[in-house]
């Protein structure tokens, strides 16, 4: 099967499955838009084993076509890019306290990406592990799981805190610190050798980008490590690879690459 057809099953499967009706487009960037958007409404329900065979071939060859990064630096890195594309033990994902990712099609936000680059098997081990829990996921904490189809081995989930007002108090600092002592605290505990920090509760959640840099660091840096022997600070945005540089190793000149700090 081609990928256009391969395409275009995946999507008469999701849409059958949502009770949807949208004709099928006929260019591939089309194609991925509407899968990619059907993806993100889909409720955490089995898959039948057709389903996620067709899904998990689109997914991988667009890991294929985005292009897997290695970082193979030890020690604390700063890589500006798509933090999907990355082949680390495990990515860090902005989450909501819900923990099943991102429910409008197509939004940009890390939450959305991760999912949708994974696939559906995500949404259905974070309901799961919601089920098993029994309530929303606290501020603060983080869970662990599979990345699927990701270059990453695993994605762990952390919920950072809301700040209103663009003032974080002493509490919600001290929250976001914790977010990235508990992604470490499962890393650790998993034996991963690298992970891949996100610029959590930076963006809708309103943490004012330089302060939430200031934490990470300083909680990273603080941290005794022991499995873990990298950590890739990613950034997106060229105001927080700015912010980013500065702070970790303002001697070192803009790169695409990753920077050792």
């Amino acid at each position: 099967m081609d990928r256009l057809a391969n395409l275009d099953l995946t999507i008469r499967l999701l849409m059958q499955e949502q009770h949807v009706e949208h004709p099928l487009p006929s260019r591939l960037p089309e194609k991925q838009r509407l899968m990619r958007a059907l993806l993100n409404t889909r409720p955490p329900l089995p898959a039948s084993s057709t389903l996620l065979e067709a899904q998990d071939r689109e997914l991988q060859q667009q890991t294929v076509d985005r292009g897997v990064v290695e970082i193979s630096e030890e020690g604390v890195c700063l890589w500006q890019g798509d933090i999907t594309r990355l082949r680390v033990d495990a990515i860090v994902n902005a989450a909501n306290s819900q923990l099943l990712g991102c429910w409008h099609p197509l939004h940009a936000c890390i939450d959305n990406c991760i999912h949708s680059a994974a696939g559906l098997q995500l949404r259905c081990e974070c309901h799961d592990l919601m089920q098993q829990q029994g309530h929303p996921e606290p501020t603060g904490q983080a869970k662990i799981t599979q990345a699927y189809n990701l270059p990453a081995r695993h994605v762990i989930h952390t919920v950072g805190p809301i700040i209103e007002d663009g003032h974080p108090t002493p509490q919600q600092r001290n929250l976001l610190a914790s977010c990235y002592q508990a992604c470490l605290d499962l890393a650790e505990s998993h034996s991963l050798r690298s992970i891949a920090f996100c610029c959590i509760s930076t963006g809708v959640f309103g943490y004012p980008n330089r302060e939430a840099a200031e934490v990470a660091i300083q909680t990273v840096r603080a941290y005794p490590r022991r499995s873990v022997r990298t950590v890739v600070f990613n950034v997106f945005k060229n105001i927080d690879y700015a912010i980013y540089q500065q702070l970790l190793c303002p001697t070192a000149a803009p790169a695409a690459a990753a920077i050792r700090c």
